[in-house]
């Protein structure tokens, strides 16, 4: 049987079974294949357990064990290459019958980097074995006998036990479903979802195996591939703290929210039983939460490899057709010139071909690690947008159940958000306090590998010195004319042959002490490391306990940037520790070694070479003097190798003081940056606030709920950008390839700059889409008022218009005179006088209500001052005691101060919307009055159905059928049902009826007439109608336009007489909003580089009244 990995590995299991021999002889092979072209990678620890039970096997080169495994082992298995294992067996016939299947998998398990995370990767390779067997009958009636009594006897002992089951089932039924009660209560209690950041495997695992590859780096990998290696570990690193960060942040958030609700309780402003609902709820939900993100994430992952193992194939595949078309070339080329050009052509060629192969690898793993990368960070955000949506969800439902009071729910909103802020804050140091500990970490490991490279180079050039005196004595030896020329020669080769021996014995013996003294270092360092580690999470998980009972949050985030910035601090040390004895012990194995290899290179010149030549006639006092030469030439070069060392040792050491001092430097300008992001958040909510809005308490809770989900996006992750550094670098390397290299390595300070400067644009540019998501969104808000409040608008201007038109009509068939007409007006006007009464009545009581608590808040604040101790300037105290109290509570009263000034904001918004309500209430009271005397008007004038609902097609032209015949329906309720329709017009009809109808029809042939005409007026319709859009995108704007940092109001108030300022030299970008489907522009004034925060003085509102009785007036005239 043989299966494949995604990287590329095949493991096969296959055999024969000999059956014609006595006993049967299973010859078996196990092939693991590493020769993908396309996916082939390095592999190491290679660990493959056979299975062998039921088999005797007769030589093999593993390891057995009791469980019936037999074991191989390989440290490394390079792309292109394979191995195989053979082995015979016998299969036990004293266990043998027909039909047995031997089921004998075989396992291989190996590492191996992929997308920056190092992966343990299993292979199981099925394999079975179904054993026959040559039976003969032979009958006999004593055994046949002997079967019924034994088959009886087993038949009875059975039927017994059955029987015994049943009984012994039923007795211990009722005890089991006690104990399963008492013990399902205890596994909910004790059952913890803590640390599942997106995976389900060991905690540790994945930790241990990135701090174990920094030992294999320095231990196994080339020096001229050091720093690649520790920067691909680097980034998996980042990736994992990113992981650790963000189950950091997903624990404090449902904590606190626990918290929070558990002090509304002990304050009494929510019962113990409510309390317990709302949390059992809680729990349920991010139970759920964290499923449906854990499912998506395994979803993302398969998807993602998928993808990625596609893109590679086909790149690939590319790739080798590019490389045979370009071997078709130089075949056709080599036909004509030399062999000996077209053997260094093709050599040259295959060299080109393989350096271009890697480097297309390596750029589609960069790639592909940032694909990786930008899925985790969308699921990090849909796990944070999660947790705000099921907060506010949860609130609303249970104010709208009853269980939450609305102040009580204000409250808890107002305190969660401020948390939120607070959570938001921590995480910016704990991700910037983590950035730094890493950067230093790797910026030591760099030092460390330096410190290895100059070792690595010492040793090699003392090899190559030691090694070169040997061929250097002979020669000298031969100029020296003791030496002819015939043996020249063959102590050359020989010489050559006996260096290249110890060189090949110096590397396996190297590489033999590096296995041993790595799996050494390795056990230390997951010991202790696993011990410091379970050390942490345990404090971590009982963090929460202490403050379970107490109001203190603040405290309790304190506390936890306390312990995780110790746990840093202690893990860092730990790691450090661990890596400078990891090296001073390679360096110290390197030493060792090369000093072996050094006296064994002398072994070889003075006990062989020494001892040839002497045989040779050679003078012994030359050969001593040579010999003597070159041990002062092995001093004086140990002792220049050793000053270089040391000198570059001490560069390292100074370079990684300033990179200390750079990292430091960063530390603080990171959490400055940050800061003013934070504050940036501040001042855009307070500008929304600030905004003239009128908003329900849900819809307030919505835009809070956006703000939250926007602003916690601001962050950014510790692996983002420097994966997308790589990126960008990778892909110019890539543009560049056929650049010369020299201009290339000019050109790479400025390429690092451009990099740097686009990883900022992106920056800007994701906090400016943050910015316009949250404007969109008000913008949509707005809009749907602005939409309900339009088409209540136009639904009365049309019963108004109809009404004109009835009353002309009731004039113009002398029905009534002008003077009945008038009378009927004024009998109408005192109903709207009194609901014009009744509205500003409401609205100046509701006004009210709202200064005096406006005023209380203030004169709360106000009594919030410095206490008599404070102000009491006694001639004993120095005043900068008094100023240092003063500063003391600056930052508490510019909370408190800020806090009340959101309140004030917040209660206007909520006013407005109060007011906007209580103005709609009247204005559907008057629209009702209006079609009381619309359908007055239609009784009196008894107009047809179908000439009325043309009247109203033609005053709604944007209104729908429905709607339309919705209003008629409503005139023809009020008019009594009197409205005639078409069908009553019967031919017995009187001239009256006759001259009625043309009246009716001259009256809609003047109303569309006068419709033309309105529009005939009109220079340019175009025109007009994209000057109706801008008026209507400058008044959605002015609702809900929301400031950048940077940007400043572009234009006063619509409802001012004053024009707009140009926005022609405004930057104007389009949104589409979320529900309605339209768009607006947000125009951007780029002069203005600071953020004020202004305080907008809100706006009076005109009531509908106002256009009411514009209109009434223009029907009286």
């Amino acid at each position: 049987m043989s299966v494949s990995s995604e990287f590329g590995i095949t493991l096969q299991k296959c055999g024969m079974v000999d059956v014609e021999h006595d006993p049967q002889t299973a010859y078996i092979t196990l092939v693991v294949n590493n020769t993908n072209t396309l996916l082939s990678t390095n592999i190491t620890d290679l660990i493959l357990l056979d299975n062998i039970t039921g088999l005797h096997v007769q030589k093999t080169s593993g390891n057995k064990t009791t469980d019936g495994i037999q074991i191989y082992r390989k440290k490394s298995l390079q792309g292109g290459e394979h191995f195989a294992i053979n082995y015979s067996a016998l299969l036990d016939t004293e266990e043998m019958w027909h039909g047995r299947v031997l089921t004998l998998p075989a396992k291989l398990t190996f590492r191996s980097s992929s997308q920056n995370k190092t992966h343990l990767v299993s292979l199981t390779a099925a394999f079975t074995i179904t054993e026959e067997e040559k039976t003969k009958i032979l009958y006999s009636h004593g055994i046949s006998a002997s079967g019924f009594f034994i088959a009886f006897f087993v038949s009875l002992v059975l039927t017994c036990a059955v029987f015994f089951i049943i009984y012994q089932t039923q007795i211990l039924k009722w005890s089991f479903c006690s104990k399963n009660q008492e013990i399902q209560p205890e596994r909910n209690q004790n059952h913890k979802l803590e640390h599942s950041q997106f995976n389900s495997g060991d905690l540790f695992s994945e930790d241990m195996i990135l701090n174990d590859q920094i030992i294999d780096i320095l231990s196994f990998e080339e020096p001229g591939n050091m720093l690649q290696a520790l920067e691909d570990l680097e980034v998996a690193s980042l990736t994992r703290a990113d992981a650790d960060l963000e189950a950091c942040r997903t624990q404090i958030c449902k904590e606190v929210i626990a918290m929070m609700l558990k002090n509304m309780a002990l304050n009494h402003s929510l019962f113990p039983h409510v309390e317990k609902k709302i949390s059992s709820v809680f729990k349920k939900r991010f139970l759920a939460m964290e499923k449906e993100i854990q499912e998506e994430y395994e979803r993302k992952m398969v998807a993602l490899t998928a993808e990625c193992r596609l893109e590679t194939r086909k790149t690939m595949e590319a790739q080798c057709q590019k490389a045979r078309a370009a071997n078709g070339e130089a075949e056709e080329l080599m036909r004509k010139i030399n062999e000996k050009p077209a053997v260094e052509y093709r050599s040259l060629l295959d060299r080109l071909h393989r350096l271009e192969q890697d480097c297309l690898k390596r750029f589609l793993f960069v790639k592909q690690e940032e694909y990786f990368a930008k899925a985790y960070r969308e699921l990090a955000v849909t796990q944070r947008k999660e947790l705000h949506s099921i907060f506010f969800t949860q609130i609303t439902n249970a104010t709208l159940k009853g269980e939450l009071k609305l102040e009580a729910a204000k409250t808890l909103v107002e305190g969660y958000s401020k948390i939120q802020g607070d959570i938001e804050e921590l995480m910016d140091f704990l991700q910037a306090y983590k950035k730094y500990h890493l950067n230093k970490r790797f910026s030591y490991r760099e030092y460390l590998i330096s410190k290895i490279q100059s070792r690595c180079s010492h040793v090699s050039a003392l090899i190559n010195a030691a090694a070169a005196q040997i061929p250097s004595l002979i020669n000298k030896t031969e100029r020296a004319g003791h030496l002819p020329e015939s043996h020249l020669g063959m102590l050359l080769d020989r010489a050559e042959t006996e260096i290249n021996f110890v060189k090949q014995k110096f590397d396996h013996d190297l590489k033999k002490e590096k296995q041993k003294l790595c799996q050494k270092l390795i056990t230390k360092r997951r010991r202790e490391m696993l011990q410091k580690q379970k050390e942490h999470q345990k404090e971590q998980l009982s963090l929460g306990d202490p403050f379970k009972t107490t109001n203190e949050i603040s405290h309790y985030l304190r506390h936890w940037k306390n312990l995780l910035s110790d746990h840093t601090i202690e893990f860092e040390e730990l790691t450090e520790k661990l890596d400078n004895e990891a090296s001073e012990e390679l360096k110290e194995l390197l030493f060792n070694v090369t000093e072996k290899a050094i006296e064994e290179l002398k072994r070889v010149q003075c006990g062989v070479f020494v001892q040839e030549l002497v045989k040779l006639s050679v003078p012994k006092l030359f050969l001593l003097e040579a010999v003597e030469e070159h041990k002062k030439e092995m001093v004086v070069k140990h002792g220049q190798l050793e000053r270089e060392e040391r000198e570059q040792s001490m560069a390292a050491e100074e370079l990684l003081q300033l990179t200390r001092q750079k990292l430091s430097q960063e530390l603080e300008t990171g959490i400055s940056e940050q800061k003013k992001t934070r504050s940036w958040e501040q001042s855009i909510f307070m500008q929304l606030l600030s905004l003239p809005l009128s908003l329900s308490e849900e819809e307030l809770l919505r835009m809070r709920q956006e703000l939250h989900c926007c602003f916690s996006q601001v962050d950014s992750s510790l692996a983002w950008p420097k994966i997308r550094a790589r990126t960008l670098l990778q892909a110019f390397e890539v543009e560049q390839k056929d650049t010369e290299v020299l201009k290339v390595e000019q050109n790479l300070a400025m390429t690092y700059k451009q990099i740097k400067y686009e990883l900022q644009l992106e920056k800007e540019c994701h906090l400016r889409n943050l910015e316009n998501k949250l404007g969109e969104y008000i913008a949509s808000l707005a809009f749907q008022k602005t939409v309900k409040k339009s088409k209540m608008l136009e639904l009365y201007t049309a019963i108004i218009n109809v009404q004109a038109l009835l009353f002309e009509q009731l004039n113009t068939s002398k029905t009534l005179s002008k003077l009945e007409c008038i009378q009927i007006l004024e009998a109408h006007n005192p109903e709207i006088e009194e609901l014009d009464r009744k509205l500003e009545y409401e609205m100046l009581h509701k006004e009210s209500a709202q200064q005096h608590l406006m005023s209380r808040q203030r004169w709360i604040l106000d009594g919030l001052g410095l206490s008599n101790e404070a102000v009491d300037t006694n001639a004993e105290r120095h005043v900068t005691v008094l100023l240092r109290q003063a500063m003391n509570k600056c930052k508490q009263f510019i909370n408190l101060y800020q806090q009340s000034l959101r309140d004030e904001q917040w209660n206007c918004v909520v006013l407005e919307d109060l007011l906007e309500n209580i103005e709609m209430d009247a204005f559907l009271a008057i629209y009702s009055q209006e079609l009381h005397l619309a359908g007055y008007l239609a009784k009196l004038t008894r107009v047809p159905m179908g000439m009325l609902h043309r009247f109203l097609n033609l005053l709604l032209p944007s209104s729908s059928q429905s709607e339309v015949l919705s209003v008629l329906d409503s005139i023809s309720k009020y008019s009594d049902g009197v409205v005639e329709s078409d069908s009553n017009a019967d031919e017995s009809g009187s001239c009256k009826k006759r001259r009625n109808q043309e009246l009716w029809q001259a009256l809609e042939n003047k109303v569309r007439q006068d419709l033309i005409n309105s529009l005939e007026k009109i220079p340019s319709l175009n025109k007009r109608k994209d000057s109706l859009i801008k008026k209507k995108q400058l008044a959605v704007l002015e609702k809900a336009a929301f400031i950048h940092l940077g940007c400043s109001p572009a234009h006063p108030p619509v409802e001012q007489p004053d024009p707009p300022v140009s926005l022609n030299s405004a930057t104007a970008e389009a949104i589409e909003l979320l529900d309605t489907g339209e768009k607006i522009l947000l125009f951007r004034e780029p002069s203005d580089p600071l953020l004020a925060l202004h305080n907008f003085p809100r706006k009076k509102k005109k009531n509908f009244l106002n256009s009411k009785k514009t209109a009434r007036a223009n029907m009286d005239s």
